[in-house]
């Protein structure tokens, strides 16, 4: 065999020597991508990761539903208006602790602010350990009855202040928010600021119970 004939032949092992290379580094990566797909600790870690973005959105609507209920429990147990007029015997004035409803309100209210300010470091404990079911578990609890008694409270005050924006024909009541402006507008917020209480404890315990489903 002529030095012609041979050079092609080693030129050919040389190229079929590379492609085999390639094939088998292609190979190697496929399969450790397959082992890192398969691992459980690696799975396990996103899990963790994707829980503790779950856990870092609790505590910032945590922080905001505590800003909305005492803002609400503040505001209502503020309102109170003395009309510039009296007689010898009246004198026209209107405050939460005239109506047992705007009471109730500002102890529901006033109760559900302190729980929520102290469920704040159970909602940390859950961002540093969020592989943790006892925390997440015991404030869906406690955020569901703290809902109940926020929305009861919240709906109790918001027929109040409809009877004082419009009264009632029917009842004799008449519409007190033409004389007691004030007064309204004070009371009207913090039902607002229940309301908004409301809505984010709701997600809260939407957030907490798909934390949990997924633990």
């Amino acid at each position: 065999m002529n030095r012609s004939d041979s050079a092609p032949m080693i030129s050919t092992h040389a190229e079929s020597s590379s492609s085999r290379r390639k094939a088998a580094h292609k190979d190697e990566a496929y399969h450790v991508m397959r082992v890192l797909a398969a691992d459980p600790k690696h799975d396990h870690n996103k899990g963790a990761g994707w829980k503790k973005g779950v856990a870092v959105l609790d505590f910032i609507l945590r922080l905001g539903a505590t800003a909305a209920a005492l803002g609400a429990t503040v505001t209502m147990a503020s309102s109170e208006q003395t009309l510039p007029f009296f007689t010898q015997f009246f004198q026209f004035s209107a405050g939460y602790d005239d109506m047992p409803t705007f009471t109730f309100f500002v102890i529901a209210m006033a109760i559900v602010s302190g729980y929520l300010v102290l469920s704040l470091p159970f909602s940390i404990v859950s961002i540093v350990r969020p592989k943790l079911v006892a925390p997440r578990l015991l404030l869906l609890i406690f955020d569901t009855v703290a809902l109940t008694l926020n929305t009861s409270a919240a709906a109790a005050a918001a027929a109040i202040v409809y009877l004082a924006h419009n009264g009632s024909s029917d009842a004799n009541w008449l519409d007190i928010c033409q004389q007691f402006t004030d007064f309204c507008q004070q009371t009207s917020g913090s039902v607002v600021s229940a309301f908004v209480a409301v809505v984010m404890f709701t997600v809260l315990i939407l957030l907490s119970a798909v934390a949990l489903r997924k633990a």
